[in-house]
């Protein structure tokens, strides 16, 4: 079986996650609908890493008994380290519009909105930006509304800002005084000109950009194995999609 784009996203996204340079990782919430970045958590934890998951999709996989507040009270509380976004558009300075497209309120193509994504941005130390999609309409110059600004003016309390944005393209990561994208590292296929033309915003290159590695062969038995099996009841399309399985009848 090839390795699935789905599979170097997940492999490329922990990576980030146990990035020696970034802070420690402890306590890491994944959003719903995030079956990439959630399969990535559970690789962390399937080599060994003794991170705490809570999975706000599933039920029995987070402490929450109140939904979402109680999320909030806990990042408030300094006591999740990692969270995941997106948006419907990125912009190179990191700023993420979850609202919709055109002059506020954003009524031209509506995106989910902003819910708590302004409050987790500022409140967790690091945050990793995910979208598959890699697009000039996604990655755009400048968000039409900032649901979520990329970084805050001198005197604005907040505990950290992007880390990275992993895309189906490429592997960006970010500096947040430059407020400005870094290229590091291509998906196959792709090169700087291709990643360029697609990208909406400027952000910056070395002279050399590696290509982001595979997925190694045990983290690629662990993806198929036991994180699919944490997977399956909560991602049942997915994993048929990326890994061939299905929930046993």
């Amino acid at each position: 079986m090839s390795i699935q784009p789905e599979e170097r996203l997940a492999a490329a996204l922990a990576r980030l996650i146990l990035d020696p340079a970034a802070p420690p990782a402890r306590h890491i919430a994944v959003g719903a609908a995030s079956p990439i970045p959630a399969a990535a958590c559970w690789l962390v934890r399937k080599s060994g890493h003794p991170v705490r998951l809570s999975l706000l999709h599933k039920r029995s996989g987070n402490p929450f008994t109140e939904g979402s507040r109680e999320l909030f009270d806990l990042t408030g509380q300094g006591r999740i380290d990692l969270f995941f976004l997106g948006g419907g558009q990125i912009d190179g300075q990191a700023n993420l519009n979850l609202v919709g497209t055109g002059e506020w309120p954003g009524t031209g193509v509506r995106f989910p909105g902003s819910f708590g994504s302004a409050f987790m941005y500022f409140m967790t130390p690091r945050t990793i930006l995910f979208r598959e999609e890699h697009s000039a309409r996604v990655l755009v110059p400048r968000v039409d509304n900032i649901s979520a600004p990329g970084v805050s003016e001198p005197g604005v309390f907040r505990r950290g800002t992007a880390q990275a944005l992993v895309t189906g393209k490429c592997v960006f990561t970010f500096d947040p005084g430059a407020a400005r994208f870094t290229l590091a590292s291509l998906h196959p296929g792709e090169t700087v000109e291709s990643i360029r033309e697609a990208t909406g915003f400027d952000f910056d290159a070395p002279a050399e950009v590696p290509q982001t590695p595979d997925p190694t062969p045990d983290e690629l038995a662990l993806l198929r194995g036991p994180v699919c099996d944490e997977m399956l009841e909560t991602y049942p399309d997915f994993c048929a999609r990326v890994f061939s399985r299905k929930l046993a009848a």
